[in-house]
């Protein structure tokens, strides 16, 4: 007999030291199915070589439990890593979905980097496109698709029984909240979306993409919705969405970019894929010189 549909998802997470995320396989039991959220592809900015002994980890974990992957997730076109998505799905199969609104994302980035003329903004680099409030499953697992914008306009949150992974939506309570300036962001709507996270119930668990834990703290990714609401630093029950927008604009104008932010999001907007390679079979990521 196989198992029924369950709200507890088992869970595993690996975290990346060099970026400060974290990936995670959700899965219903071992032997199973799985989908595998956010994960990473290592880049060596310096030489400007990727590797995948991240993704290798990964790898290793869903063969050693038995997982079909039926989904790679992403809950936005990061900004501080490059995706192994493309690399995973050649390795594992599965298929590659990210909110319908990355086509709004790609639209801008393919001017910033004047892509290729193949380069369409339509979505058709990932696998399915989720609608707000889609539903899905992983194996037994039900879940769901939650729009979240405001740090970027196709975040997406997945809902898998009580786990939420969130994104860059939230962080953990003593960090706060992801910043807004990005090509798209909006403080506003960003509150907007952490509060319908937060109206969820207070047991929930919820999964962040990121932690870049104060000097003190061990790296950290779990935690629910009753603790942020008594404790997130930014949005926590009492803020205001005007005292929130005017707090995060304010933290925003003095935030560098992110290191990775040029050559991730190229490859993000792309699922993963490399750009194609030019006539000497090199592939080319591009710096536009004073346009962020």
């Amino acid at each position: 007999m196989q198992p029924q549909d369950t709200a507890q998802p088992q869970v595993q997470a690996f975290f990346d030291p060099a970026t400060w995320t974290v990936t995670y396989v959700v899965f219903d039991h071992p032997g199973g199915h799985c989908a595998i959220v956010d994960p990473v592809l290592d880049y060596d900015p310096k030489a400007g070589r990727t590797r995948t002994a991240s993704a290798g980890k990964v790898v290793d974990f869903v063969r050693a439990q038995r997982l079909s992957v039926q989904w790679i997730l992403e809950t936005h076109a990061h900004a501080d890593h490059l995706t192994a998505a493309h690399h995973l799905r050649d390795v594992l199969g599965g298929q590659i979905a990210i909110g319908a609104a990355i086509t709004q994302v790609q639209q801008v980035f393919k001017g910033i980097f004047h892509l290729e003329p193949g380069f369409h903004a339509d979505g058709a680099q990932f696998d399915h496109l989720f609608a707000d409030g889609e539903a899905f499953r992983i194996g037994n697992l039900q879940a769901q698709a939650l729009a979240v914008p405001g740090h970027t306009p196709a975040c997406m949150a997945y809902q898998v029984g009580d786990a939420v992974f969130v994104g860059d939506t939230l962080f953990m309570p003593d960090v706060g909240t992801a910043r807004c300036d990005f090509p798209g962001g909006n403080a506003h709507t960003l509150y907007q979306s952490i509060r319908r996270l937060l109206a969820l119930p207070p047991d929930t668990r919820l999964f962040m993409c990121h932690d870049y834990p104060p000097a003190g703290r061990e790296p950290a990714w779990q935690t629910t919705v009753a603790a942020q609401r008594a404790h997130n630093i930014h949005v926590h029950d009492g803020v205001g969405e005007d005292e929130f927008a005017a707090m995060r604009t304010q933290r925003d104008a003095t935030l560098e970019m992110p290191v990775l932010i040029l050559p991730s999001v190229q490859v993000n907007i792309r699922a993963g894929d490399l750009p194609p390679k030019d006539d000497n079979g090199v592939a080319y990521l591009r710096i536009p010189l004073n346009a962020l």
